[in-house]
């Protein structure tokens, strides 16, 4: 049962996240501020907006600030995942939104070091024909 009122309150939280992005961004009539990697033939796969995942990745790190965000299927699922940095915390919060029914997949903490590896890994995987 505490499971399910959980579960209840996430999801109201985040649709009160997403209702507040919403009304603030329609009023400012810009797109967010930070990278996105988002290919289009992924995005039209995915039943959650990116707007949509990115109030309910806020809503999981209220104090932080999204500075990017890739849709990507890993571990056979399709997500948003974005890198979240809290100010005065060292590294990124990566939170993991399900594209397709918006639960949040994960959410996990990487060092200054971890982020560095993961880069160069990317760089290379890049270069590979």
């Amino acid at each position: 049962m505490k499971r399910l009122a959980r579960f209840a309150a996430t999801r109201t939280a985040a649709f009160a996240a997403l209702t507040v992005t919403s009304m603030v961004a329609s009023a400012q009539g810009t797109s967010p501020a930070y990278k996105h990697e988002i290919p289009a033939t992924l995005s039209k796969q995915a039943k959650i907006s990116e707007d949509s995942a990115a109030a309910i990745a806020r809503a999981k790190v209220p104090n932080g600030t999204i500075q990017s965000v890739e849709l990507e299927h890993e571990k056979g699922k399709l997500i948003y995942s974005y890198d979240v940095k809290v100010a005065g915390k060292s590294g990124i919060e990566e939170v993991n939104v399900n594209a397709m029914d918006g639960t949040i997949v994960g959410v996990e903490h990487e060092s200054p070091a971890q982020e560095r590896n993961e880069a160069a890994a990317g760089k290379k995987a890049v270069k590979k024909p």
